[in-house]
């Protein structure tokens, strides 16, 4: 188990909903992935992370799908791509990552709570 942490380190954690508008393949990545650019609406905008979600998301299937990203982490360099949040997702029995999203369509942008 992971060590304990407080409320007030959880709170520093920016978890938003965005909805995904561009997605292509990242052929470049040491791991398969794909390139994604999220719209989290107001004052955050569009945002681009590079995600290993190749086993269950063509890009072309990935385009208006509402996503849960941490949008506070420093911004990483992941070959010649800038990934500025990192997109949520949870393994499935073999590994392979699967998003987490809302059930049910809520305003991007929003943070979780």
């Amino acid at each position: 188990m992971a060590d304990s942490i407080t409320l007030a380190d959880f709170d520093k954690v920016e978890i938003r909903v965005g909805t995904i508008i561009d997605a292509q393949p990242f052929p470049e990545a040491r791991k398969p992935a794909v390139k994604i650019w999220v719209d989290f609406d107001g004052g955050i905008g569009v945002k681009q992370s590079s995600a290993q979600i190749t086993v269950h998301y063509p890009p072309d299937r990935l385009i208006g799908r509402q996503v849960v990203a941490v949008v506070n982490f420093a911004p990483r360099q992941i070959g010649p791509f800038l990934s500025e949040v990192l997109v949520l997702g949870l393994p499935d029995e073999n590994g392979a990552i699967v998003l987490l999203r809302p059930d049910i369509k809520v305003p991007d942008g929003g943070r979780m709570v």
